[in-house]
Formats: structure tokens, C-alpha cells, sequence
């Protein structure tokens, strides 16, 4: 019987002048039956914790303040089965475009196929929304819908059904993306000046059991990561 999942795309880091040594993208799946429930389950915890439904959930928001409602945040992704977690991080100083005939935005789409291609399973379906970029991504996608449809010999894309460009303030899963992926990056950049941001490190660490900072096993369902460092 074939399943419908959605996948949800988000990076951090990406251009390729913003001094910053490493680029992390990262996904956050889902059933897509579940989809609705686990949207109302993130408003009800920013219900409990008083900000309204459209309050952004977002790695640049975390403060002592908040510190409680984002470490139910971390709790609810862990304790719910329903969701998991990919991220990529990639080095960025050993990048040479010109030796690979390849513009920036051409590896970081090849990046993206990394980040997803682990999920995909070729008896399944899946729709692919990716954060919103820029106003001219419209062909990137629609490349990058082409080759994971060939990778997984669906040349009709009857298994990737759509790879679309979303407005993450309206997607609660694409706002989780955005703060985990935020914590993987904000350790990996070596970052120690939020003491909230350490704590909920922290918390992901006890929880995943990971130190995120090496890749998982590809079999890791729940809280996998790939460290990309351009010998692949």
C-alpha cells in the first residue's frame, strides 16, 4: 500500500558571500494524513505558552523568555512518531564551482538532492515544499523535481508529486525546519553567546542521543544527519 508523505525544505547560509563557512539545509517529514494534526499540535503549545497562532516559530527567536515554549517544542518533535528530521551541513571553504563547471545556486540544489533523496522511498508518494528563496527559483525547482523524479525512475513524477516554493509563516512544519535546523547550524558554527539557544542544544542532544556534530547512520529514522565536506 502506498503512503503519502509530506517533506518540508529549509537552509540557512546559503549564499555564497555571507562570510559564513558552512551551509545547513534540513527537512522536516511527515504522513501527509498527520499533516493537519501536527499544525494544530504546535498551536496549541504556542496556546499554552500565550502567543497567538500566526506567532513564527523560528531559531532567531529563541530567548531565555521563551525558553520553556521551545523546549516543548523539542519535546513534542521527539514524542510525536509521526515526525523526523534530516539536516545537511556542508562545508563551504573547499567549494570550487569552476572546477565542476557549476554555479553557486547549481550545488545548492545539488545539496538539496542530498538532503531529500535519503527519505524517498520508491513505493511511496511525496510532495516537496521548499521555503520560499527568491522570485526566480521557479526553474531550479522545477529541475530539481525532474532529477529526483529520475532518481527514483519515476519519469511521469508519479511518486514525486510536486516541489513547490511555500511562505514558511504560514507552514508550522516548515517553522520547525527552520528551528532545529537552527540549532545544528548555531553548534556547528561553534556560536556560544545565547545561553537559551545552549539550553535547548542541550535538550536535542538528550533527547536524539546524538552530539550533532557527525553524520548518522542513513537508517537513522528520527534525527538523521549528513555532514557534507566535498570528497563526496
Amino acid at each position: 500500500m502506498s503512503n503519502t508523505y509530506n517533506i518540508y525544505c529549509d537552509e540557512s547560509c546559503h549564499l555564497p558571500n555571507d562570510r559564513q563557512s558552512i551551509m545547513t539545509l534540513g527537512l522536516i517529514r511527515c504522513p501527509l494524513e498527520k499533516t493537519k494534526e501536527i499544525a494544530i499540535r504546535i498551536r496549541e503549545i504556542k496556546a499554552k505558552h500565550h502567543f497567538k497562532k500566526d506567532f513564527e516559530l523560528k531559531w532567531n527567536k529563541v530567548s531565555e523568555k521563551k525558553i520553556n515554549f521551545y523546549l516543548d517544542i523539542v519535546d513534542y518533535f521527539f514524542d510525536d512518531d509521526d515526525i523526523s528530521f534530516r539536516a545537511l551541513v556542508a562545508s563551504k571553504d573547499c567549494l570550487n564551482h569552476e572546477k565542476f563547471n557549476q554555479t553557486h545556486d547549481d550545488w545548492y540544489y545539488k545539496m538539496m538532492f542530498y538532503l531529500i533523496f535519503n527519505t524517498l522511498n520508491p513505493s511511496d508518494k511525496f510532495r516537496i515544499y521548499l521555503d520560499k528563496k527568491d522570485t526566480c527559483s521557479g526553474n531550479k525547482i522545477k529541475k530539481l523535481h525532474e532529477v529526483l523524479g529520475n532518481s527514483q525512475y519515476d519519469f511521469n513524477l508519479n511518486i514525486i508529486e510536486r516541489v513547490q516554493a511555500v511562505e514558511s509563516h504560514a507552514v508550522e512544519q516548515l517553522q520547525l525546519a527552520d528551528f532545529l535546523l537552527g540549532a545544528v547550524g548555531y553548534l556547528n558554527r561553534e556560536l556560544s553567546s545565547s545561553q537559551a539557544k545552549l539550553k535547548i542544544i542541550e535538550r536535542i542532544k538528550q533527547r536524539s542521543k546524538y552530539d550533532l556534530k557527525r553524520t548518522t547512520l542513513k537508517q537513522e529514522a528520527k534525527f538523521n544527519l549528513f555532514f557534507w565536506k566535498g570528497q563526496e
